[in-house]
């Protein structure tokens, strides 16, 4: 995986903790996905969501993709669980890789755990990114 430094958005992280505090009373989340997040989170820059560069993937956040095993491209916007619909585009930041796409900046190679072994795709641009938009508070 991409060893560069991982940024979030302070609003995201405390929708996160929120949502990791409260699944931990709750078995609706898997726990090794809950478990993964809360490392990723330690692992970055907190940053105020107007000093978010506009290349990195947050919450929301609408990327484009390119598999590296198969060479295919796809779209998907970055979302809390309870929006979540992988047919509709809508990936939940809890999801292997929903996790791997959070924080990272476009050009970055990513990896996570799939159904069939691990994956890795490049983020070959973010479409959109609310905090570049203007829009503070997805």
């Amino acid at each position: 995986m991409n060893q560069q430094t991982l940024t979030f958005t302070e609003h995201d992280v405390e929708r996160l903790e929120i949502i990791l505090e409260g699944a931990q009373r709750s078995a609706s989340l898997k726990k090794s996905h809950l478990e993964a997040l809360a490392d990723e989170l330690e692992k970055g820059d907190i940053v105020s969501s107007r000093e978010i560069g506009a290349d990195v993937v947050t919450l929301n956040s609408r990327v484009r993709l390119r598999d590296l095993d198969n060479d295919k491209e796809m779209e998907v916007t970055l979302v809390l669980p309870m929006g979540s619909n992988f047919s509709e585009g809508r990936l939940s930041v809890t999801s292997p890789l929903g996790i791997a796409l959070l924080g990272y900046t476009a050009g970055s190679v990513i990896e996570w755990q799939g159904q069939a072994g691990y994956r890795k795709a490049r983020i070959e641009a973010v479409l959109y990114q609310p905090e570049a938009a203007g829009h503070y508070h997805l």
